[in-house]
Parts: C-alpha cells; sequence; structure tokens
C-alpha cells in the first residue's frame, strides 16, 4: 500500500512525463494490459492517456488497467492516467 507522501512523491516524478500509451475506444484489450505490464516492469512509473472516444470514465480504466496488471493508480487528471508498480528485482525510484 502507498502513503499518501509516497503517492505525492509519485506524482511529483510523473508530472514531467509524457504518456507512452494510449487506450482507444477499444477499451483495455489484453495486448494493452500487457504492453503497459511491460513498460512497468521496466519503468516501475508510467503516463497512460485516455482517448476522448473511449465509452469509459478515465477513472473506471485507470482501475482496469491496475487490476489487469498489478498497479497502483497514482493519479488520474483529465484523460491521463499514471500508474506506479514497485520491481522487486531491480527497483528504479527510491520511495520516501
Amino acid at each position: 500500500m502507498i502513503s499518501s507522501k509516497q503517492r505525492s512523491y509519485l506524482r511529483g516524478l510523473a508530472n514531467p512525463l509524457e504518456p507512452i500509451f494510449q487506450v482507444g475506444k477499444s477499451g483495455v484489450s489484453e495486448n494493452v494490459a500487457e504492453a503497459i505490464n511491460d513498460a512497468l516492469q521496466a519503468r516501475e512509473l508510467i503516463k497512460v492517456r485516455v482517448l476522448k472516444n473511449v465509452a469509459q470514465d478515465p477513472r473506471e480504466v485507470a482501475e482496469e488497467l491496475a487490476q489487469a496488471t498489478g498497479a497502483s493508480v497514482i493519479q488520474v487528471i483529465g484523460q491521463n492516467i499514471v500508474l506506479y508498480r514497485r520491481n522487486p528485482e531491480e527497483p528504479v525510484i527510491d520511495l520516501p
């Protein structure tokens, strides 16, 4: 479980990041979830953009992605989602 202080720290780290994935009108497919899972393994902290033509709310998409990948939803702002999952073998980010 991530504390509010850690969540705040991760939001600060995610601020300059650009979204590396987009979720389109097909929603969260198995391929998208696998690609995001691989990116979380390598980077730990990523941004995902939800396109406007998606039928679901961005918060719903964020929860679905978090469940599919085992990640934590750090932030949902507008159409952007920030996800975090610690890499147990080679951690990239040291949380306070």
